[in-house]
């Protein structure tokens, strides 16, 4: 992809600038791309959930602002990457205006570009005997999908809103899904009850369990 490429078709800060429950259903349907030296990949993005500030029991500002939340509070339309469970990455874009402490974590991806490269991201350090990754699993789950796209701490920070130097961003490519679901976030423990989980229902990429995906579409709360 060229330059060029990259820079038209990357969301623009004022995409970031928003509600994030609206940045989470906006972002459905977008797609995040990767370049690094071992080639491209890029996913259309299915599944999302927000983290809304300091009142928010589960967003990583809960107890103020640290070293490692301070992207958090940074100029919007940036990733928040960190490390959890001594072994994945995640991803979110920071949203709102600085020093709100808000972002989207893009849960799943539907792969698109470098599928073989992703692929063999995942097998990395996996036995020989366990057969291969299905393309539907490749970036479902937000630790699998940072690590089908090469993602690490070394790409925090990073402006997504299409900065020519950069390796990561997201961007349009017209894509629409009629339906949207919405739902309690998952794999956390506190803050369920909020419907801040976005998704493509029925989608095989979407993570979580088939009892989490409601039939219908819900209206987001805040």
């Amino acid at each position: 992809m060229t330059t060029r490429g990259r820079y038209d078709r990357a969301l623009p800060r004022s995409f970031y600038q928003r509600p994030t429950l609206d940045v989470a259903r906006d972002l459905i349907g977008k797609y995040l791309v990767r370049s690094s030296t071992e080639g491209l990949t890029s996913g259309l993005i299915v599944e999302a959930e927000a983290y809304i500030g300091e009142s928010d029991p589960a967003c990583h500002a809960s107890r103020g602002r640290t070293t490692r939340n301070d992207p958090l509070y940074g100029e919007p339309g940036h990733a928040y990457v960190y490390f959890t469970y001594g072994m994945h990455y995640l991803i979110n874009a920071v949203t709102e205006k600085e020093g709100t402490a808000a972002a989207v974590l893009i849960r799943a991806l539907e792969p698109v570009q470098g599928i073989d490269l992703m692929r063999a991201r995942r097998q990395a350090g996996r036995s020989g005997s366990r057969p291969e990754v299905a393309a539907h699993e490749l970036c479902r789950g937000p630790g699998n999908l940072a690590r089908a796209m090469g993602i690490t701490l070394d790409e925090n920070r990073m402006d997504l809103a299409g900065s020519t130097s950069n390796t990561l961003w997201i961007e349009d490519r017209d894509q629409q899904f009629r339906d949207i679901g919405w739902s309690p976030r998952i794999g956390i423990r506190v803050g369920t009850d909020r419907l801040w989980r976005c998704f493509v229902p029925g989608h095989p990429c979407v993570s979580g369990s088939r009892a989490s995906w409601p039939g219908r579409s819900l209206q987001a709360e805040t």
